[in-house]
């Protein structure tokens, strides 16, 4: 029997948190603006064995601190992978894709035994949709569905939406890998370009060791949609429509051209304007006082060019864009010393192709 070893990563959303689902307001209302991001693989992800199962979904997980969950198995029955999803639980994503395969292709069980995760969890990495994207693979090549990565993005979304979780659609893109993608939200269609680095970009991504609710974060901010929540509602609805393009337009121009005298700017730019229109949405979690008081270190201005938050924002993760390898280095260090967990991440040259695919 074929056993596949897979490693899908976590993505960094670069520029643009929150533009996808926003976007896709433009399936009721075509006013609203189009929603753009920039995003990238992390170097960090889940590592994982797959192979089939004749009638059941076997899920071994292993957590970034190394505690064992498993094995857990579940039927593979529409009722109880759908019923498994909307639950909300531990294993509601890699249900929630079981389902979507199994009403749509001739498949049948499979066993996933995840055997290292460094991906931390909950912290805007999308440890969630790597797993979502990490299933739907798994069952591509387990059944030779031929699926192309659009494909198994696809259905890692439809297998999230399924659950509590109100996530967009740019979380999936981590099936990209280290590729970076900027990507385009139309209502149900989203394009897809990747982009072509002219040079190395050193990246610092560092877990705040905190906490946020991102459910609350989406909750709120959705409120705000189509037309609602007076004066801060419009502040979101600018801040995720015109003032987002005009950053992700400059942002696709630096990352094209290797600029990252132009990089780190603009992060600073985007988190302070988003702290301006978007945190009063919900500001029991998007005030972060531990996010803004580590990008205000005063010991990090000779290393960095910027940085900003990570994810839905929060006090999950920040990003840092370094001066160099020298000083990513010396950043991840400092950190460190700070009991804050980081973790370098270089962006490098990749050829670049365009697909577009709508729904």
């Amino acid at each position: 029997m074929d056993t596949f070893d897979l490693f899908v990563p976590g993505r960094l959303c670069l520029f643009g948190e929150h533009s996808d689902w926003a976007g896709g307001y433009r399936r009721i209302d075509s006013n609203i603006p189009k929603g753009y991001c920039l995003l990238v693989g992390t170097n960090q992800g889940i590592y994982a064995k797959v192979k089939r199962h004749p009638s059941k979904l076997v899920i071994t997980t292993t957590l970034p601190d190394g505690k064992v969950l498993g094995p857990h198995e579940i039927e593979m029955k529409e009722s109880t992978l759908l019923k498994v999803a909307q639950e909300g639980g531990f294993y509601s994503y890699t249900a929630g894709v079981a389902y979507h395969m199994l009403c749509h292709y001739n498949v049948k069980g499979i066993e996933i035994s995840s055997y290292k995760m460094n991906l931390p969890i909950r912290k805007g990495l999308s440890s969630s949709a790597a797993n979502n994207v990490l299933v739907a693979r798994a069952f591509n090549y387990l059944y030779d569905l031929k699926l192309t990565k659009r494909g198994e993005m696809e259905i890692a979304y439809q297998g999230e939406i399924l659950t509590p979780s109100r996530c967009g659609r740019m979380d999936q893109a981590c099936a990209y890998g280290s590729t970076p993608v900027f990507l385009t939200f139309d209502g149900e269609r989203m394009d897809v370009e990747e982009i072509s680095l002219a040079k190395n970009i050193y990246m610092v991504v560092a877990d705040l060791n905190a906490g946020k609710n991102t459910q609350k974060i989406l909750a709120d901010l959705n409120a705000c949609y189509p037309n609602s929540g007076g004066k801060v509602g419009q502040d979101v609805r600018y801040y995720l429509g015109p003032v987002n393009k005009d950053i992700l337009f400059r942002a696709r121009e630096a990352f094209s051209q290797g600029d990252v005298s132009q990089i780190g700017p603009l992060m600073i730019e985007a988190q302070r304007f988003f702290d301006l229109f978007m945190a009063p949405a919900c500001p029991e979690e998007l005030l972060s006082p531990k996010l803004h008081f580590v990008l205000s270190n005063p010991q990090f201005v000779d290393l960095t060019l910027g940085g900003k938050g990570v994810g839905s924002q929060g006090d999950g993760s920040v990003q840092f864009v370094a001066r160099g390898e020298k000083e990513q280095t010396k950043l991840i260090k400092l950190l460190k010393e700070m009991d804050i967990d980081a973790y370098p991440l270089t962006i490098a040259p990749q050829s670049g192709q365009k697909s577009t695919v709508g729904r």
